[in-house]
């Protein structure tokens, strides 16, 4: 009898976890954005257009506040991409304390939404998405979403 219990499944080809900084300027709401798409397509991740596109908006929306928000105090972003068998997650981290609670529309501004975005684009996907407090003192915000729309 084998008392060591069953094998590790294998990941799949396309499952890890990537990594990259960015300096916290304009420039790199683009460029975050391609290299998550370009990372997405080099590992043939099986995403849906769908989901792709939305996990785009969400990098552009992430990247953009943390550039807009957090740069005096955090310089340098990092920008992480997980893909697991049927999710992914990207998630967005700078070394600002300042934990951001703006998940309602205030439908009298005109800005301030990326949050509220980023929310609904999860939702809607079946995804979900939050804000958790780094070990250093800043924060990550992140987006998980099914590689396929429920």
């Amino acid at each position: 009898m084998d008392e060591t219990g069953p094998a590790p499944a294998q990941p799949l080809p396309y499952e890890g976890v990537w990594r990259f900084t960015a300096p916290a300027v304009d420039a790199s709401v683009p460029q975050a954005r391609h290299a998550v798409r370009d990372l997405l397509r080099r590992q043939r991740v099986p995403v849906s257009e769908e989901v792709a596109h939305g996990l785009l908006v969400i990098v552009s929306e992430l990247v953009t506040n943390a550039v807009r928000h957090a740069a005096v105090l955090s310089p340098v972003l990092a920008v992480e991409v997980a893909v697991g068998p049927v999710w992914v997650r990207v998630s967005v981290e700078d070394d600002h304390p300042y934990r951001p609670t703006a998940l309602e529309a205030d439908h009298g501004r005109t800005g301030g939404r990326g949050l509220l975005l980023v929310r609904e684009i999860s939702v809607e996907a079946g995804g979900a998405c939050d804000v958790a407090h780094t070990a250093s003192g800043g924060k990550v915000i992140w987006a998980a979403l099914p590689l396929s729309p429920h």
